[in-house]
Parts: structure tokens; C-alpha cells; sequence
């Protein structure tokens, strides 16, 4: 529970900056007469994108002039097309003559489509198939097609999420690409398969990285772990140079299709993707000269055992770092991340945890799903939290008191209580809601909120996670705050908003509830979706998306500190937060 700060995302579907330029921009343009060398000598034509800046329509959009079509064919992964709140939509390109087509990559935003079709026309009129799928799963999707358009049309008919449309930041057609595999000793071609990750737990190197206070250790193995919350740097010490490169060696030649760089602040400006067979001679498959940090998603081909990212012109005085360095294509030798839970289908019915209150008055909270979270805590608050949860107990009436109180002890004036389920109950994805009445009163701050369950093990804040369902401040009990805290994003610089309620909260219950799954986490009161923080917009705009894991529950009522401001002689005490229930669905 810590301070967030608005990032003007005003609504949930917010219009975001444009400053965000997708790898496949301008750069990436230049390359279309490009060609490379394979080790047997033989030129081979280089996969490029036909389709940027080309004349696009679309069925709708979601606002009078804003998400406009083109903006799905303008290099910038920072705009994007929005469809009108309907089921059947569609979206075009006009690649100005036929053009032979070998694939489509479409980076979509959080409304995605779970069904669609991708058409090719030669006149605008007559249209073939060359698509089709009913189980789209949206994110960064490569899709293999062949055919000759001039037309390429995406016909989307069932929504991701039903209380929205369609939209996606990029819609790249491609054209090119057609190999004569080589014929050397040892094989060079990879295997036939689908595509996947390439790149994790894979040996890395790099040509400095660092290990000391503020990076302990920053070690390029850290940007294939597939852990968004670790990263490699150049070292401090003898890095903070140009060129600066990493590494990875993916086992087996493979045949590379994608690759997708989460950028800490320390980015490059200038770069190129290489790729070898030997580990000592590198072929470029990708240069910009415009990186600007954060996501970049490089739809680039190229075949060799070995990636490599160098990098030739920083962006600031500072060296080179990423979080994720991640490889996508065929062939290699994978090894498999860990899976991940199923998303739950919303509206989640599967009751996993539940606490009514509903005991006699004065017991305490069960310690079968409760731990006592006594202390000193934080952010400048002024309480005490007491052991034994003496200041948390049933009233008899089916809720829990929390209850802050004017009281010495160790050695402060002030007591409440804070508890978790640390240890008890965690849980990945799924309905997180409780049912609660907040005190009012200057500097009163209660907070339904979640912890990723490695801070337990020893992750420290904020590496491991934080997620705030509800935050109400006391002095101003008509409005509540969501936020997410990570590496890139924490404190005051936190990823959230003020929500406006409509109502007092203070003056009866309110459900306060998340739905979280892999493409990201939607906030509700009452019911009401209030905030939406979609994993693509905030890898996008914000760095990295660290939520994919179990988190525990935590209710608490600080006094004072940091972000509610002080208590004064009009903050009542003893002040109480009642809560109805808490309860977990998937």
C-alpha cells in the first residue's frame, strides 16, 4: 500500500501518447530491398512489411475521430485502431497493387479478437480466404499466409472482452521471405514446428554486465529467465560505453521470426538484431537508428544458433540494460518456461476463498486464514499494528472491525491493525473482492490490496509485485484509488488513478473487487469498471508487466503518513473498517 500519483489515464481506454515507435518503423522500412548471405553463399530475399503507411478503412471506430484505421498501419506502437462496441467489425489495407503475401503480425491491444478471418482481394470486391481461427488468444500473433492481394481485410466476429469492441496497435502485412535452406555440415536448417519461445534458460553472454548495490547481480542470464522483474546491465564500472551487446545461444540453429526487447531506462537508441552460426560471424536481420525504449516487438527473420543484441549508440550517459530479451521462431533446442494457470472466464463462479466474519462478537479472525501482521509499518504512518489482532475482531453482527484507536503502545500514540493471508491463501488470476464500509477523517487510510507471494521468500517491494484494489483516504471518502506498484513503476510513480465513487463511501458497504488475468487486471466498484490496466498498454508506456504470478490478500487501516496526510483534532477515533466478507472466485 503505497502512494500512487495519477498518470493521466483518465478512463480506463485512455488515447495514449504517440511517442512509443514500434521496432518495424521507419528503420525496418529502409531494409525492403535488403538481402542476406546464407552460409552456403546463396542470396535470399528478405522478409519485409508492405503494408506501413498505407491506406487502411475500417467498419468503425470507437470515437469520432480518434483511433482512427491508419493508425493501425503507422509504424507507432503507441496508436492504435478501436472498433465501435460491437461483435461484427472489420478493418482494411490497401497495399496499392497486388502484392505476393507470406505473413500477418497483428500486436493487439487488450480487446482482441477471439474469431476472425483475414481476406485477400485484387480488386476490392471479390475476397478470398486466407485465415481463420475461433481460439485467438491476442497479444504479439504471427500468422503464415500465402497468397497475392492488394486487399487485405481482418473480419472480427467475437470479442475478448464483450464490453468493448476490437483494436490493435499494428496490423503488418509482409511479403518476401522465401528460403533455399543450406545444405552444410553440420545441418544449419532447423526442424519444422510451431512457433514459440526460443530464448529461455538458454546460456548468455554479454559483453560487460553488473554486479554491485544497485544491480546485484545484473547478469545477462537475468534477460532470458522469463522473469520481467530481473534484468541485465552493463557494468557500472567499464559499460557505460558504445558498442555494448548481449548474447544467447538457442542450442540448435532455429529459424527466427520474432524478437521482443523490454527495454529498462538505460536503452538503445541505435541497434541491430544479429544473427550467427558460430558465435564469431554475425548477419544483421534488424538495425534502427530510432529506438526509444520500453517494448519493442521486431517482426525480423533470419536463421543461426546464436542472437545477438548489439547496440551502438546509447540513450543516455548511462550503459545498456533489458529486462526480457525474448526469441520466438522454430527449431533451436527450447527448453519450456513454467506454464500458467488457464485465465478464468469472467463472471468467475468457482469459489477458492471466502471469509464472512460471520462469528460471535469478539472472536478474532481465523489464523487458518489469517496471519497477524504486527509492527512498525511504513510511509510515514504514525500507528502501531498490535500482535494477536487486538484491535481486529468480529462485532457479532457478520463483519470484521478494524478499528483504529488513540492509544499508547510501543511507543507510539496510535494503534490498528493489518493482516494477510501470507502463507494460507495465495492465488494467480481470477475475482478478488471484498465488501467493506471505510472510516472518515483526515489522515485515516484503509487499503484492500495484494502482495506478490515471493516478498515472503525474500523478493524485496517492489520486485515482487503490488496490487491495490482500494485505497480511500479519509480526508475525501468520495473517491478511491487503484494502482500498481512494480521495478518500473512504484511509489509515488505507481500505475493507476483516483476514481471517482458518485457516492460517500463512508457511509455504507461497497464491494471493491479486481478480475485478473494474463492480459492484465479491471477494477470495479459496485460492480462498475472503474480502471482497466491492460499488460500490453503498460509494457508499452510504462516498462515491465510483473502480475503473472500468486499474490496474497491484505486488509489494513494505517493512520496517517505520507499520501493521506495527518490526523488533526477532527479525526475521530476510535475510527473503524468494517469488512462484510472477502472472497475469491476462478
Amino acid at each position: 500500500m503505497t502512494s500512487p500519483v495519477l498518470d493521466g489515464l483518465g478512463t480506463p481506454r485512455s488515447r495514449l501518447s504517440p511517442a512509443r515507435i514500434l521496432a518495424l518503423g521507419a528503420a525496418l522500412t529502409g531494409l525492403i530491398a535488403a538481402f542476406f548471405i546464407a552460409s552456403t553463399g546463396q542470396a535470399q530475399a528478405a522478409e519485409v512489411v508492405v503494408s506501413q503507411g498505407k491506406p487502411a478503412t475500417a467498419s468503425s471506430t470507437e470515437v469520432a475521430g480518434a483511433y482512427l484505421p491508419g493508425e493501425a498501419v503507422d509504424g507507432n506502437n503507441g496508436t492504435r485502431w478501436a472498433s465501435a462496441f460491437g461483435a461484427t467489425q472489420w478493418w482494411q489495407v490497401d497495399l496499392g497493387a497486388p502484392t505476393a503475401v507470406s505473413r500477418i503480425a497483428i500486436n493487439w491491444e487488450g480487446a482482441y479478437a477471439k474469431a476472425f478471418t483475414i481476406q485477400f482481394s485484387t480488386d476490392g470486391s471479390s475476397y478470398t480466404q486466407a485465415y481463420a481461427t475461433t481460439t485467438g488468444t491476442g497479444g504479439q500473433q504471427s500468422i503464415p499466409v500465402s497468397g497475392t492481394a492488394r486487399y487485405v481485410r481482418i473480419n472480427l466476429t467475437q470479442r475478448a472482452l464483450e464490453i468493448y469492441g476490437y483494436s490493435f496497435w499494428e496490423f503488418q502485412v509482409f511479403s518476401g521471405g522465401t528460403t533455399t535452406p543450406p545444405t552444410t555440415t553440420p545441418p544449419t536448417t532447423p526442424p519444422a514446428g510451431s512457433t514459440r519461445l526460443l530464448s529461455y534458460n538458454k546460456p548468455a553472454q554479454a559483453s560487460t554486465w553488473q554486479n554491485d548495490v544497485n544491480c546485484n547481480p545484473c547478469s545477462p542470464d537475468k534477460a532470458f529467465d522469463n522473469d520481467p522483474a530481473s534484468r541485465w546491465a552493463t557494468s557500472s564500472t567499464n559499460g557505460w560505453v558504445d558498442p555494448g551487446w548481449i548474447s544467447v545461444d538457442l542450442g540448435a540453429t532455429a529459424q527466427i521470426s520474432q524478437v521482443v526487447l523490454q527495454w529498462d531506462p538505460a536503452y538503445a537508441r541505435s541497434y541491430q538484431i544479429q544473427v550467427s552460426n558460430d558465435n564469431a560471424n554475425w548477419t544483421s536481420i534488424y538495425s534502427t537508428t530510432t529506438g526509444d525504449g520500453l517494448k519493442d516487438v521486431i517482426n525480423a527473420t533470419g536463421t543461426g544458433r546464436y542472437v545477438r543484441m548489439y547496440g551502438t549508440a546509447r540513450s543516455s550517459a548511462y550503459g545498456y540494460s533489458l529486462w526480457e530479451f525474448s526469441i520466438y521462431g522454430t527449431g533451436g533446442a527450447p527448453t519450456a518456461p513454467p506454464a500458467q494457470p488457464a485465465d478464468p472466464t469472467f463472471p468467475a463462479t468457482r469459489l477458492v476463498f471466502e471469509d464472512n466474519f460471520n462469528d460471535p462478537a469478539g472472536t478474532k479472525p481465523s489464523t487458518a486464514k489469517w496471519t497477524y501482521d504486527p509492527g512498525v509499518p511504513q510511509n510515514g504512518e504514525v500507528q502501531y499494528y498490535t500482535p494477536n489482532s487486538e484491535n481486529a475482531q468480529m462485532n457479532g453482527q457478520g463483519s470484521l472491525v478494524i478499528e483504529a484507536r488513540r492509544q499508547d503502545y510501543q511507543g507510539r500514540q496510535y494503534t490498528s491493525a493489518r493482516m494477510n493471508t501470507g502463507g494460507k491463501f495465495s492465488a494467480q488470476y481470477g475475482r478478488f473482492e471484498a465488501r467493506i464500509k471505510v472510516p472518515k477523517g483526515n489522515g485515516l487510510w484503509p487499503a484492500f490490496w495484494m502482495m506478490g507471494e515471493d516478498f515472503l521468500s525474500g523478493r524485496p517491494w517492489p520486485y515482487n509485485g503490488e496490487i491495490d484494489i482500494m485505497e480511500v483516504l479519509g480526508r475525501n471518502t468520495n473517491e478511491m484509488y487503484t494502482t500498481l506498484h512494480a521495478p518500473a513503476y512504484n511509489g509515488g510513480g505507481g500505475y493507476g488513478q483516483k476514481n471517482a465513487a458518485g457516492v460517500d463511501l463512508s457511509q455504507d458497504f461497497h464491494v471493491y473487487a479486481a478480475e485478473w488475468d494474463s492480459k492484465g487486471i479491471r477494477f470495479f466498484l459496485d460492480n462498475r469498471l472503474v480502471f482497466t490496466a491492460a499488460k500490453d498498454t503498460v509494457e508499452n508506456t510504462r516498462g515491465p508487466w510483473i502480475f503473472d504470478h500468486k499474490f496474497y490478500l491484505i486488509l489494513n487501516l494505517a493512520v496517517g503518513g505520507d499520501f493521506p496526510g495527518p490526523i488533526d483534532a477532527s479525526t475521530p477515533f476510535p475510527s473503524q473498517m468494517l469488512v462484510d466478507y472477502v472472497r475469491v472466485y476462478q
